[in-house]
């Protein structure tokens, strides 16, 4: 279940975020949750399994469009399904284009064939 960010999950949020490779620095990563807090179309949700947040995903939105900034699942849940579950909820919360930048298109475009076969 996506969860929308706020400032009570900043730390969870925040640790989710640092698995991103170009997230690692500190200061990157604050910038980046600043971005999610200030920009109006910066929207990041936290994937909750029972009681335990175990993934994020952070976009942009344009329109109709999510394009995704981040993408991130713990390492233990990882191969289960969690992101393209993240992915296909959004698309279900009525994205009709979910489109990646340049740090998230290589795993972006894996799922994207995978989510039209749901439609």
């Amino acid at each position: 279940m996506l969860v929308r960010y706020k400032k009570a999950l900043e730390k969870i949020a925040m640790g989710l975020i640092s698995l991103m490779p170009q997230e690692k620095d500190i200061k990157r990563l604050m910038e980046t949750i600043q971005q999610y807090d200030q920009n109006e179309n910066w929207t990041l949700y936290l994937w909750k399994k029972g009681d335990e947040y175990v993934g994020t995903v952070g976009i942009v939105e344009e329109e109709k469009t999510a394009i995704i900034q981040h993408i991130t699942v713990i390492p233990s849940y990882r191969g289960e399904g969690v992101a393209l579950e993240m992915l296909q909820e959004l698309q279900d919360m009525g994205y009709e284009h979910i489109q990646a930048n340049d740090d998230t298109s290589a795993f972006v475009q894996k799922c994207i064939p995978i989510l039209k076969e749901a439609d």
